[in-house]
């Protein structure tokens, strides 16, 4: 795929979507394209986590580990979805297992990359600060619903 479709798909992130062209360019540039099969996995639970992925084609299934052992289904992602944002910035773990519903390809950006985008333009920081503040804001409002039905 040419890198134009690359910077293309990678502005129709919500994270990306204020960074100008010339930045997802570099991005673009730097990051590796991979295809899975069906069935294949990108990544599993509860293991390290060192690079975001931004589906390109085909379809991921997310899953976590159930009260039973068993895996349960918790969404499917598609094309323009950003998985594991947060690996970009920091180290942490994976919260669930992707796995390819059919032959799929992503683009891995990695932890690296992303920090040298952040050194280089420090107002990137901004923007990824100010949308990872709002999807936490989402979160704990959805937990707080969740927890209110719960409540005696």
């Amino acid at each position: 795929m040419a890198l134009n479709d690359d910077i293309d798909l990678l502005s129709s992130v919500q994270l990306f979507a204020d960074i100008g062209e010339d930045k997802l360019r570099l991005i673009a540039f730097g990051a590796e394209r991979r295809k899975f099969q069906a069935g294949q996995m990108l990544y599993r639970e509860n293991t390290a986590a060192d690079c975001a992925f931004v589906v390109a084609d085909g379809r991921i299934e997310l899953t976590r580990s159930g009260h039973n052992g068993r895996s349960v289904t918790v969404g499917t992602a598609g094309r323009g979805t950003l998985l594991g944002e947060l690996a970009m910035v920091t180290a942490v773990e994976r919260t669930m297992t992707a796995i390819a519903i059919d032959a799929s390809e992503v683009i891995r950006i990695n932890r690296p990359l992303f920090r040298r985008m952040l050194e280089e333009y420090p107002e990137i920081g901004d923007v990824v600060r100010g949308r990872i503040a709002a999807h936490l804001q989402a979160l704990n409002q959805g937990l707080v619903r969740a927890g209110a039905r719960f409540a005696d």
